[in-house]
C-alpha cells in the first residue's frame, strides 16, 4: 500500500528561505510542492521521507533565488492489484459505492462489483440518497456506513486532466499547470467475494 519512490527534482529555493537549516528549507520546499499530490504511475504522495543529496546552489543573474538538483525519498500511496482494504463509506449513489481512507477518497466500487444479488432502496438518512442492500439467503444485509468496508482493489488508473475544463483565457498559467507531472488517480474496489463488504457481515 504505501512505498518509498526516489526523485531528482530541480528545486527553486526563495531567498526569504535561505535564513533557515538548508536540509530544513528544502524539505519543507519539496512538502510544499508534493504532499497531496498525485504522480502519475507512482502514487500520492503522503510524506516527505528523507533528502539523499543537495547540489547546486547556483543563482541566476536576475534571479535572487538558488536553484538546487535534490534527490530525495518521498512516501507513496500506491494500492496493488487484490490488495484487500478497509475504508469507510462516503457516498452511495445508483452508479455504485464510493470509499474513503480519510486521507484518500477516490476510490469507486460500482455496481457490478458489488455483492450479488442485491438490490437499491431510497436512504431514508439523505434526500436522494441511495442504499445498496446484499440479498443472501433471504436475508437483506444494507450498506449504510455503520461499519468500516472491506474491498479487494480490482484497478488503479490515473485518468488525464481534463484540459477542456480550463480557463485558456490565460494561457501562461494553463501552460504552467499543465506542465506539473500530477494527474488523478482513481482506484475502482470490489466487494463481490467472501469476506469483503461491511465487517459486521462476516462476525
Amino acid at each position: 500500500m504505501f512505498f518509498l519512490s526516489e526523485i531528482e527534482h530541480t528545486l527553486r529555493l526563495p531567498p526569504h528561505l535561505l535564513n533557515q537549516p538548508l536540509n530544513d528549507a528544502i524539505k519543507g520546499e519539496l512538502g510544499s510542492l508534493f504532499l497531496d499530490k498525485v504522480i502519475e504511475k507512482l502514487g500520492l504522495c503522503v510524506s516527505v521521507y528523507d533528502i539523499r543529496s543537495i547540489k547546486g546552489g547556483f543563482v541566476f543573474p536576475g534571479d535572487g533565488a538558488s536553484t538546487y538538483t535534490v534527490s530525495f525519498r518521498l512516501v507513496m500511496f500506491r494500492p496493488f492489484v487484490g490488495e484487500v482494504i478497509s475504508a469507510r463509506l462516503k457516498e452511495s449513489t445508483k452508479d455504485g459505492l464510493r470509499l474513503s481512507l480519510g486521507f484518500f477518497d477516490d476510490i469507486y466500487v460500482p455496481v457490478p462489483l458489488l455483492a450479488s444479488p442485491n438490490h437499491s432502496e431510497p436512504d431514508p438518512g439523505l434526500k436522494d440518497g441511495v442504499r445498496w442492500v446484499w440479498e443472501y439467503d433471504g436475508v437483506n444485509y444494507p450498506i449504510d456506513g455503520t461499519d468500516e468496508i472491506r474491498f479487494r482493489v480490482h484497478n488503479v488508473s490515473y485518468p488525464p486532466i481534463p484540459l477542456d475544463q480550463r480557463n485558456d483565457s490565460d494561457e501562461k498559467e494553463l501552460e504552467q499547470k499543465v506542465s506539473k507531472p500530477f494527474a488523478p488517480m482513481v482506484v475502482t474496489g470490489s466487494i463481490d467475494s467472501d469476506g469483503l463488504g461491511p465487517i459486521s457481515w462476516w462476525v
